[in-house]
C-alpha cells in the first residue's frame, strides 16, 4: 500500500539518502528541512496526508523535540521514527515512553530502515482503518 513517508532532518544528504534508501518500496517521500517546516506541512489536520513521520533530533529553529511533542499532541496516530546521529539512551527512553514507534542511529542500513518503514506503514494503516 503507497503511502506518504516526511523524513524531517536539517542536512540534506541525509534527506536525499534515506529518500534513495526508500526507492523501490512505492512510498511517497516527502521531505522538511526541520521541525517547522514539518510542523507547517501537517498542522492541524494533515493536508498531505502524511502516514509515517521519520524525524532527526537536532535541528535549527524548531528541533525534533519540539516537533515530536507537535506531533504527538496533535497526529497521535502517525508513527514517528527517530533517526538521529547522537544516541543517547535517555532520551531514546523518553521518546518511547511518549509514543515514538522507534529510535535508530543514523548512518542506518537500507534494509533496517525500509523494515522498520514498513511496519510503522502497516501500524499507520491499520490506525486509519479503525478511526
Amino acid at each position: 500500500m503507497k503511502q506518504k513517508i516526511l523524513v524531517v532532518d536539517d542536512e540534506i544528504s541525509v534527506r536525499e539518502t534515506v529518500r534513495l534508501q526508500l526507492k523501490g518500496t512505492g512510498h511517497d517521500i516527502l521531505e522538511a528541512g526541520d521541525g517547522g517546516q514539518a510542523i507547517a506541512m501537517l498542522g492541524d489536520s494533515n493536508p498531505a496526508g502524511v502516514s509515517v513521520i521519520i524525524c532527526d533530533v537536532r535541528m535549527p529553529n524548531i528541533n525534533g523535540i519540539e516537533a515530536i511533542s507537535f506531533f504527538r499532541a496533535q497526529h497521535p496516530s502517525i508513527p514517528i521514527i527517530v533517526l538521529t546521529g547522537y544516541p543517547d539512551v535517555k532520551l531514546a527512553v523518553g521518546f518511547m515512553e511518549k509514543g515514538v514507534f522507534d529510535y535508530v542511529v543514523k548512518p542506518v542500513e537500507k534494509k533496517r530502515l525500509v523494515a522498520k518503514v514498513e511496519k510503522a506503514a502497516i501500524q499507520s494503516a491499520a490506525m486509519r482503518a479503525v478511526e
